[in-house]
């Protein structure tokens, strides 16, 4: 196995993660996009997820190529959900089953649970996306459901996996307000 570092991402690494992100919306059910974003919509995303102040990760080879990203995200758009974060990770087809996915959520873990967050969720596309389940479950993931055909692409229905792990204390304490780790509800 060759080696390879996680390092924060920067906007120099985003065509990459096109590239990846492309390889993921044309053949894969991780995301339910059907259309690939053009370059300049990836950044603005790139741009809109370091903003609001989540962690954004890639995983680099000995010769700077990106075998796959990860990155946390808002669960959703409602102040109330402020302390969850959600995860996403996608590898090139290449780095698949060498232990990346799994490297990349661990550290994203981390750095979620030191900005403050309670609870991560994990929504994986297709009920049949094993190695993306499996490294949830590895990385301490809970499911706490299935909700079936909730996406059509490729023709079919595809189920969405739900699962969900605590950070740091999750719900044991009340959170401290004033040092809500993001940006998107500070007032």
């Amino acid at each position: 196995m060759s080696a390879y570092t996680i390092r924060n991402a920067t906007l120099a690494d985003v065509p990459a993660i096109a590239r990846i992100y492309e390889h993921a919306v044309l053949h894969g059910t991780a995301t339910y996009e059907l259309v690939p974003p053009a370059l300049a919509e990836m950044e603005n995303r790139f741009r809109a997820v370091t903003g609001d102040g989540y962690p954004y990760l890639v995983a680099e080879d000995a010769d700077g190529r990106i075998l796959g990203y990860a990155y946390g995200s808002a669960f959703r758009a409602r102040p109330a959900y402020r302390w969850s974060v959600e995860d996403s990770v996608y590898l090139d087809p290449d780095a698949q089953g060498r232990g990346i996915g799994l490297a990349l959520l661990t550290r994203l873990i981390e750095l979620c649970t030191e900005l403050g967050f309670r609870q991560m969720i994990g929504v994986i596309g297709g009920s049949d996306h094993k190695p993306s389940i499996r490294i949830h479950e590895k990385a301490g993931f809970a499911h706490l459901g299935i909700m079936e055909a909730s996406g059509f692409k490729f023709g079919r229905w595809i189920d969405t996996v739900l699962m969900q792990l605590p950070l740091g204390q999750g719900n044991t304490t009340l959170p401290d307000e004033k040092s809500y780790p993001g940006t998107l509800f500070k007032g």
